[in-house]
């Protein structure tokens, strides 16, 4: 049976599993789930899965949620190559602090930052915009040593993980993004590298953007 993927084109943790999907070569299902029409509670998503949350994947008899757990788990099975997430114990190591870097800090710092206007039409505090800039910074140094995120001189699961994050912040418009030369040129350099790109992230990050914009101006008021 073909691995099913259960996603929300707009949602960034959901385009890093299709990401890593498409640049292993994963053959799989894409099951879109639209949250804003409740999807993700209906009865038949919520008996595969009661944390009715995406990205989810079923893979024979492992079904799972949390898209840094999916990502190295697809590259445990079926990376061939070992490139994206390294068997060497201290480049792995590198590698997932990234991802946990990216999930505790760089994403999570600039999505509280434009759900405070989204969702409850607040200005996030200047705190709260120093940190999340800080975290920009922080990738920065990150990236610098190689040009990628790992440290590595190759594409890795931290690569995409930062892409998926920075495409959103990019695509709100929400954040000044002007004294970030080394963003500058990662950012469009490591797009060149991933399969599909504009299919599996782009597009839908672009949305995800648009629906930042909208929900500014009023004109809708579903949680994405």
């Amino acid at each position: 049976m073909v691995l099913q993927f259960y996603s929300a084109q707009p949602s960034s943790p959901c385009r890093l599993v299709h990401m890593v999907l498409e640049t292993i070569g994963v053959p799989y299902q894409l099951n879109s789930v639209n949250l804003a029409q409740g999807e993700h509670l209906a009865s038949e998503f919520l008996a595969i899965n009661p944390f009715h949350n995406v990205p989810f994947i079923v893979d024979e008899d492992l079904s799972m949620g949390e898209s840094r757990a999916i990502a190295t788990y697809l590259a445990n099975k079926y990376d061939e190559s070992g490139q994206l997430y390294p068997k060497d114990p201290k480049t792995r190591a590198i590698v997932d602090q990234r991802l946990f870097f990216d999930m505790g800090s760089l994403f999570a710092s600039h999505r509280s930052c434009y759900h405070s206007k989204m969702m409850k039409g607040i200005e996030p505090p200047k705190k709260d915009l120093e940190r999340a800039h800080q975290s920009l910074l922080w990738a920065e140094d990150m990236i610098r040593a190689t040009g990628y995120a790992a440290g590595t001189q190759n594409l890795t699961l931290a690569d995409l993980a930062f892409v998926a994050t920075f495409s959103t912040i990019q695509a709100t418009e929400a954040f000044d993004l002007s004294d970030l030369p080394i963003w500058k040129e990662y950012f469009p350099r490591i797009t060149k590298l991933i399969k599909n790109y504009d299919e599996v992230n782009g597009k839908g990050a672009l949305m995800f953007g648009a629906f930042y914009q909208a929900q500014l101006k009023g004109a809708i008021s579903q949680e994405c």
